[in-house]
């Protein structure tokens, strides 16, 4: 499987970590999508609709989501933040 990360992702990774947020949780979220396990329930990984539609979103912390989408061999990293940020 391949890994990709959006622009816009790099841009709120970088914010993410100005915030001082633990960047290795958001790792360890990554590994496992990479590696296709499932996630702990606790991360509510589930589908998204409307605009985001083919796109799932996990949590990190209860405010700090991931947004993602899968094909057959790529993990491609949308978007990550706090829900006000990512859902205006």
């Amino acid at each position: 499987m391949n890994l990709y990360y959006t622009t816009q992702f790099k841009k709120d990774y970088k914010k993410i970590k100005k915030q001082n947020k633990d960047l290795n949780k958001l790792q360890d979220v990554i590994d496992i999508l990479f590696n296709n396990i499932e996630l702990n329930p606790k991360h509510n990984d589930h589908p998204l609709s409307g605009e985001w539609k083919g796109h799932r979103d996990c949590h990190i912390e209860p405010d700090w989501i991931l947004i993602y989408r899968r094909t057959s061999d790529e993990l491609i990293l949308e978007r990550t933040g706090s829900h006000s940020d990512l859902f205006k």
